[in-house]
């Protein structure tokens, strides 16, 4: 444990006037830890697969995304597509990510692509996402060398790419894939939850696409 790690800790147990744990409450916090227990689960969403698929997609919509269905060669296509329907520049940022690099973008040559993080002057960014929740239509993002995390945040446009796959019905279902993808103590630095394009009420209760983030969300569901 880093010294630093080790001050914090120290502070807090200062705070809750006790020292470090030991026996059974020590061993139950052990158990809990190595075998983390579920939260509840939102009736809504205990569907079969193809009714999340579309349960998410609803949700997505209502919160100001929009959605394609493709087939995994129409993807380039379709990111292409989307820009010329909405009168966007035709380039983007991209996470360089092996999954998006084994599309065939050379299929688009008026299609201009940067791979790595978001830079201020990015309009569009392209992603993968880790996963997908049905029962609020939440991407989820996990941040890494093959994901910066400025390409969520920085353009006004952001364009996600999501297997059907990947798609589950809570966020107990992605707490656990998390921990099978990374394992423990080694979760990504960063997790995203986005759900629609940014937004806020603050100011007389009017709402604001593109507060903090994205003003525009399109995510392009790939089939198997």
């Amino acid at each position: 444990m880093s010294e630093a790690r080790s001050q914090i800790l120290i502070g807090i147990r200062r705070s809750l006037k006790r020292g470090e744990l030991a026996g059974a409450t020590r061993a139950e916090a052990d158990r809990r830890l190595a075998e983390p227990p579920r939260g509840p689960a939102v009736a809504r969403a205990r569907l079969p697969a193809a009714e999340q698929v579309a349960l998410f997609c609803q949700w997505a919509e209502a919160n100001n995304a929009t959605v394609a269905h493709v087939a995994r060669t129409e993807v380039p296509r379709e990111v292409a597509a989307y820009l010329a329907r909405n009168n966007l520049p035709a380039k983007a940022a991209i996470a360089p990510s092996p999954e998006l690099d084994r599309l065939d973008w050379a299929g688009q040559p008026m299609l201009e692509l940067r791979r790595g993080k978001a830079e201020g002057s990015d309009m569009v960014s392209v992603t993968p996402a880790f996963a997908a929740i049905a029962e609020t239509g939440t991407l989820v993002m996990a941040s890494g060398p093959e994901h910066p995390v400025t390409l969520n945040l920085l353009p006004d446009t952001h364009i996600v790419v999501l297997n059907v796959t990947d798609i589950v019905g809570g966020y107990e279902d992605v707490w656990q894939r998390l921990r099978a993808r990374y394992g423990k103590d080694r979760m990504p630095r960063t997790v995203n939850t986005i759900t629609g394009p940014s937004r806020t009420a603050d100011i007389e209760q009017t709402i604001e696409l593109g507060a903090h983030g994205p003003r525009r969300l399109h995510i392009v569901v790939v089939r198997e």
